[in-house]
């Protein structure tokens, strides 16, 4: 009795055709072809003309984004100081408008009586300090709404003189209109008031209050 090869005994018992054709099926992907082992399928790169493309389309790109970043930090200061500017100027504005608006200056002896600019010993309020006032003088300092007329300092300073911290390189002005209407108040019994502070970078903020006389005999 001889012995048979693997391949010829396989070729001798029926239906081995079909086991080696189900194992080939189960191993293969569906929708793919069997190639010839060692055959590879040929790949493609890309070529000078798209790569200088590619580099030249990113370096817009990139140039675009960092003029962007560089604006947006040049400005990003800008608020800042605008911010501080306005904080400034409304709160030099709210100090004059807590200021006596009387018919006499609050030094005079009828200051508290008086019921009109006729009615006034001596000193009749007018636009402008009067005998020497100055806002920061403890022993005569600025008692009344429209001393602060022409009013202007370099360097934000509190109504005690003392300078406040970042803001020595700011201005601020203010000017009083004594002409000045509003609906349902009668001439000459309101003030406009306009405060301006200027920014280090030279923008200004100009602010606008109005004062009426609604306590001619209130003193300080």
């Amino acid at each position: 009795m001889s012995i048979l090869d693997d391949d010829s005994f396989e070729s001798r018992v029926p239906g081995s055709e079909f086991r080696e054709a189900a194992v080939v099926s189960r191993n293969s992907k569906p929708g793919t072809r069997n190639s010839k082992p060692g055959i590879r399928g040929r790949q493609r790169g890309l070529t000078v003309i798209e790569l200088v493309m590619f580099i030249v389309v990113v370096g817009v790109g990139v140039a675009g984004i960092l003029l962007a970043l560089n604006l947006t930090t040049g400005k990003s200061a800008d608020p800042l100081i605008r911010k501080q500017a306005l904080a400034a100027a409304e709160a030099l504005l709210e100090e004059i408008e807590l200021m006596p608006f009387t018919y006499c200056d609050p030094d005079d002896a009828n200051a508290t009586t008086a019921t009109s600019p006729a009615g006034c010993a001596t000193s009749p309020e007018g636009l402008g300090p009067e005998g020497g006032e100055t806002r920061t003088d403890a022993a005569n300092p600025f008692d009344n709404v429209s001393d602060y007329h022409g009013f202007s300092m370099t360097g934000i300073q509190d109504i005690t003189g003392t300078p406040l911290a970042g803001l020595s390189s700011y201005s601020a002005s203010v000017s009083i209109d004594n002409t000045a209407a509003l609906s349902g108040v009668a001439a000459g019994e309101v003030l406009r008031i306009a405060v301006t502070v200027t920014a280090p970078n030279g923008e200004q903020i100009t602010v606008d209050g109005y004062r009426t006389r609604h306590s001619p005999n209130a003193t300080p």
